[in-house]
């Protein structure tokens, strides 16, 4: 079922986002899965924000649901499952960059790597374009 802003308060795109996104979690499962080439359920609980099970399966069943990502049955493990960004979770690359980028300039403690910060102020583009080539390449883990 597809999920647009007939289900939300009102049409505003600003509401759509926080409706689909606007909760302490959501974002973080998908910077995992940009950025961190986080894959298995197991992965996302490591994260160093300390995930609970129960919001875990309900953020990932949520993303699932409106489109976001994929949920595929691991071919090395049948029990396990992988989770990937669809091509509208990676139609989010452009404006995960620019909060990133956001946080590097008014955050004094992030801890985004200097080097992508770097990356993102000289060459965002060709940044974008390797990120989604490794998003792109099948999971090794």
């Amino acid at each position: 079922m597809e999920f647009n802003s007939k289900d939300c308060r009102s049409n505003c795109p600003i509401n759509f986002i926080l409706e689909t996104f606007g909760d302490k979690w959501t974002l973080l499962v998908i910077r995992d899965l940009m950025f961190k080439g986080k894959r298995h359920y197991g992965d996302f609980l490591a994260s160093e924000e300390k995930i609970s099970t129960n919001i875990l399966a309900d953020r990932l069943q949520r993303l699932e649901e409106r489109g976001v990502i994929n949920k595929t049955i691991d071919p090395n493990n049948r029990s396990k499952f992988i989770y990937s960004l669809t091509q509208k979770g990676k139609d989010l690359l452009p404006v995960m960059l620019e909060i990133t980028a956001w946080s590097g300039r008014y955050d004094s403690l992030t801890n985004t790597p200097k080097w992508f910060l770097q990356a993102l102020k000289e060459d965002k583009a060709g940044l974008a374009s390797k990120i989604l080539s490794e998003l792109d390449e099948p999971s090794s883990k």
